[in-house]
């Protein structure tokens, strides 16, 4: 919401002023920025937990996961990446090819990439093509006895080319790892709290038949302070849950990072940042394919709101 915004700044001064503790102390704010939170997601997303970066959130909805399946399996999509923990760098294939390599319980799907993908513009039915691909993953999986947890997603992939998955394709993902027990993880941390303009969250311009089963918030979540967020199902919470070992995060959660994420809601609510992000998306997207036309080297211009690839390339042919 800008840097240093003044409303985000005195939001986190005043509630320093008054109390920031251990989050085992309870605190209006927490239940405040829960019900907040709730009203721009699905009804069945209704459980919140509360902590200090996305790499903790991706860490977590992986727990959750495996908990509630109790499957190991997960699949990801190339060259994603989703955090730098241990855990989050095994599936994340941008990083761990260049390190271990791939582990046994890790499977990778082809990005659905219509521009560069296996499956391009001028296949008759892209989103199909690419859903059986992970469907035959899971096939290939149950043959060698193993059971997966999650299809583990950035809604829009970014660190993968700023991708534009065709709609219907999550759709078809998750019928293939629910039949196979397994959850959907939509991973917002990019690109979610309004960039994408016409909605708040990106997973939601696959359509409104598509819920993700855990999402994963983080970076503007907070706009620089430390906050980030995980939000799933009361079933998938409850087995959780169930273990005993409660979820229990020092700071996450605490008065002033709630403060400061209710804040950057209100921001985004009063200067009508979404709309914002639609209409210089889209004047910027224009000038992009205006210069598209004049230069070769330009082969894709692709995006929605402020997430925007520009793909260069050699041969408009190859």
């Amino acid at each position: 919401v800008g840097h240093c915004h003044p409303n985000i700044v005195k939001a986190a001064h005043e509630q320093n002023q008054l109390l920031n503790t251990n989050s085992r102390y309870l605190h209006d704010n927490m239940v405040d920025y829960a019900e907040r939170l709730s009203k721009t997601l699905p009804e069945k997303l209704c459980i919140f937990y509360f902590l200090n970066s996305g790499s903790e959130a991706n860490d977590l909805a992986l727990r959750l996961a495996q908990q509630y399946t109790k499957h190991e399996d997960v699949i990801v999509l190339d060259h994603a990446y989703h955090g730098h923990l241990t855990s989050l760098i095994d599936i994340s294939p941008y990083k761990f090819r260049n390190l271990e390599g791939q582990k046994e319980w890790v499977h990778v799907a082809p990005v659905p990439d219509t521009y560069r993908g296996l499956y391009r513009e001028d296949h008759e039915d892209s989103v199909t093509a690419y859903a059986d691909e992970v469907k035959s993953i899971i096939e290939q999986a149950h043959k060698g006895g193993r059971k997966i947890a999650a299809f583990f997603a950035e809604s829009l992939p970014s660190v993968g080319g700023q991708i534009i998955p065709p709609a219907g394709y999550f759709q078809k993902v998750a019928e293939h790892v629910h039949t196979a027990g397994g959850v959907f993880i939509a991973d917002e941390i990019q690109v979610g709290f309004g960039r994408v303009g016409k909605h708040f969250w990106a997973f939601q311009l696959q359509g409104e038949d598509f819920i993700p089963d855990i999402v994963t918030m983080g970076k503007p979540i907070g706009n620089g302070h430390p906050l980030a967020c995980v939000a799933t199902t009361k079933e998938i919470a409850e087995a959780f849950a169930a273990t005993g070992v409660e979820y229990f995060n020092t700071f996450g959660g605490n008065p002033v990072s709630c403060a400061i994420g209710l804040a950057v809601l209100d921001v985004i609510e009063k200067e009508d940042l979404q709309a914002h992000a639609t209409e210089v998306g889209n004047f910027l997207m224009k000038i992009l394919k205006e210069q598209q036309i004049k230069h070769p080297i330009i082969g894709d211009v692709r995006g929605c709101g402020l997430f925007i690839g520009v793909d260069l390339i050699k041969d408009q042919a190859e």
